[in-house]
């Protein structure tokens, strides 16, 4: 490449900075053009590791879904005794929550116990 070609090549890298593209010009690149690549490079996954993935997924999902039934039958049980309309109705919306997430029988017990001390709030409680 002589002088004229290196000044020429310079020109077009300044005319591409601000949108200007002359055929003839680009025609000259075309011919020396080259590319630069590069690649991520990343552990490919095996078999193995997406099942040990899905199987945490699966094993977390239980675990918060124990404790969001936890919390919401103990909700359920505080609502008997104090503030029944508000923390019985927390109580059945978390339950709802947990049954969502796995714990299927603490989310129904905490649903019910919720129901019972929401009734009971509502209809009992005003002839006391």
């Amino acid at each position: 490449m002589n002088e004229e070609e290196k000044h020429e090549l310079m020109k077009i890298d300044r005319e591409e900075e601000i949108g200007f593209h002359d055929t003839q010009a680009t025609n000259l690149v075309t011919e020396d053009y080259r590319e630069e690549t590069a690649t991520e490079i990343a552990a490919p996954l095996s078999i193995r590791d997406v099942d040990a993935y899905e199987r945490d997924e699966v094993e977390e999902r239980s675990t918060s879904g124990s404790v969001m039934g936890y919390s919401a039958l103990a909700l359920s049980i505080l609502s008997l005794f104090i503030l029944p309309v508000i923390l019985g109705a927390v109580g059945i919306v978390l339950g709802f929550v947990a049954r969502r997430r796995g714990a299927e029988t603490l989310g129904a017990w905490a649903i019910g116990v919720g129901a019972v001390s929401l009734i009971i709030g509502i209809f009992v409680l005003p002839f006391f």
